[in-house]
């Protein structure tokens, strides 16, 4: 088999399986290739995916090594990105009652939701989470992009006392917009105890949300290493959970003069190389 043979078979399975270690001995018995060559190839690929920015390609030594490859979106790309989401939804027709923003469309578009769950994954990826946990309904595909990229599982919130999985722990919490009292459950079985999980969701106003998801999670003793969230509104400053990482601000909501402002957050103009 041709060397060019090689490394779009190398390419393609190190894309399906994101965050996993392959052991060159996989690649050695499906190429009937030295491992040599192999190496020589994970390195020429290494080199291409640096060089373009395409997610990183990482080796490990030993008996138990093997090459991982990481997705990830982050500097210029992550910024072009925020912008092209920013100017999307920076449309007066998307406004709902109480300031939030019509995003079904946008967090339920494949494309979108994966390239969004890359910018997560590069950022959260160092922490070594297990698990990414979002809420249902809307969160789900941006979390489910963010898992794949780091090659987890997901778990799923639900917003209701039913849940089909067996028993599950619910709690009572406060919305931070609407300031009601709504219930959130989640199977007893879908998380181990003493797991290490990143919270993603796509929208957050005052944070009522999050901060019931953060104490259904130390309900299974879970230790959050971060948390993800496509959008947040500037208004109110002060939000129910701290040390959030944020993709997109919504800055204003002119009624009167039927604008949107939406821009990327200030840490993503910034490492993209954008003073905010």
């Amino acid at each position: 088999m041709r060397r060019s043979e090689r490394l779009v078979y190398i390419t393609k399975y190190l894309l399906e399986h994101p965050g996993e270690t392959i052991s060159l001995k996989t690649f050695v018995t499906a190429l009937g290739a030295a491992k040599s060559s192999i190496s020589e190839d994970v390195a020429l690929i290494k080199g291409a995916m640096d060089q373009m920015g395409l997610g990183r390609v990482e080796t490990e030594l030993g008996a138990a090594g093997g090459v991982q490859y990481l997705p990830g979106r982050e500097g210029e790309r992550a910024l072009a990105l925020a912008w092209e989401l920013s100017t999307r939804l920076s449309d007066f027709q998307r406004v709902l009652p109480g300031g939030f923003l019509y995003l079904t469309d946008v967090v339920f578009s494949p494309r979108v939701a994966a390239r969004v769950g890359e910018v997560f994954a590069a950022r959260f990826h160092p922490c070594r989470p297990d698990y990414v946990v979002t809420v249902e309904t809307k969160g789900i595909p941006i979390a489910l992009a963010t898992a794949y990229s780091l090659g987890v599982p997901l778990v799923a919130a639900r917003r209701e006392s039913r849940v089909t999985e067996g028993s599950a722990v619910s709690i009572t919490y406060v919305s931070g917009s609407s300031r009601r009292l709504q219930t959130m459950s989640l199977a007893r079985r879908a998380l181990p105890t003493g797991a290490r999980v990143v919270i993603i969701d796509d929208f957050m106003k005052a944070g009522g949300t999050l901060r019931g998801l953060q104490e259904l999670l130390t309900e299974f003793k879970a230790e959050i290493v971060g948390t993800g969230v496509l959008m947040v509104t500037a208004d109110p400053p002060e939000k129910l959970v701290q040390d959030y990482l944020a993709l997109l601000v919504l800055e204003e909501v002119d009624e009167v003069g039927q604008e949107v402002r939406v821009r990327p957050s200030s840490w993503l103009r910034q490492e993209g190389g954008e003073e905010p």
